[in-house]
């Protein structure tokens, strides 16, 4: 009787034991076949490792656990800056730093996972911008990538963003931070600054001579008009010259001259 207790004891204990195994394995395959994606993320699903056209949203989803894994994949806008070095027109080498927005296309991010996996910023976005930079600096001289500053970014731009879409990935936002230019090329346009300044201040100082002459000659075709006047008008009445006495004398007749008066005809 004992044995019998015994052994449906152990028996007892085994269900039980198994119960709790059935139960933990149970749970674990739950948890296994559901997961979340994020807000901002895309889901990419693997059957064995390979990669299945199915994109899951953002929300729950479902799984065969062991057979199938979920990779997740960040969709929001992201940012890189890059340096890049070109040749320009006249061939002086620029250097420049880029910043990029850009986000994948959420509809293939599984595509972007089966061709280049996550190092889609070094193996793709990184050569794209040097390669965009290169063939658009090429298109205009040194200075007129200083002077077409935004001309050159929207051919940049239209540029990379062809190359990258073509790989699934958008970009949101192009921005040149800076040029670079060789000590020898800034000492150039230096100069050349300097030179202009230096025409425009004789330009206008010739404008300003120009100008003083041409009141000088005014002022004394003025006076020789005046004189000519006045001449003119002397020889037509001989009076004129006493009435300019009259109008200058003080009153006082000068000594030498005694009792005579200064004036021709005045005591008529």
């Amino acid at each position: 009787m004992d044995y019998v207790n015994e052994r449906m004891k152990e028996l007892e204990i085994k269900k039980t034991f198994s119960t709790i195994v059935m139960v933990v394995v149970g749970l674990i395959l739950l948890f296994n076949s559901v997961g979340i994606v994020g807000a901002g993320e895309r889901g990419i699903l693997l059957q064995f490792g390979a990669v299945q056209d199915k994109v899951l949203g953002e929300g729950l989803y479902f799984k065969i656990p062991v057979a199938q894994s979920i990779v997740k994949i960040d969709v929001k806008i992201q940012k890189d800056e890059i340096d890049a070095s070109a040749a320009s027109k006249d061939l002086q080498i620029v250097k420049s730093t880029i910043a990029l927005n850009y986000h994948l296309a959420p509809e293939s991010v599984n595509k972007i996972w089966q061709e280049v996996g996550k190092d889609y910023n070094t193996r793709i976005i990184a050569p794209s911008i040097q390669e965009a930079v290169k063939a658009e600096s090429a298109q205009f001289t040194a200075e007129e990538l200083i002077t077409r500053r935004e001309e050159v970014k929207e051919a940049i731009k239209a540029n990379l963003s062809k190359r990258l879409l073509e790989r699934s990935i958008v970009v949101d936002e192009f921005n040149i931070i800076e040029f670079e230019f060789s000590q020898a090329f800034n000492a150039a346009i230096e100069a050349k600054v300097t030179a202009e300044q230096l025409k425009l201040k004789a330009d206008r100082d010739l404008e300003r001579i120009i100008i003083e002459a041409e009141q000088r000659v005014a002022d004394a075709k003025g006076k020789a008009e005046a004189i000519s006047i006045e001449a003119q008008a002397l020889r037509q009445n001989a009076q004129i010259v006493e009435l300019r006495w009259v109008e200058k004398w003080d009153g006082k007749v000068p000594l030498y001259w005694g009792n005579a008066t200064p004036f021709v005809g005045i005591n008529q």
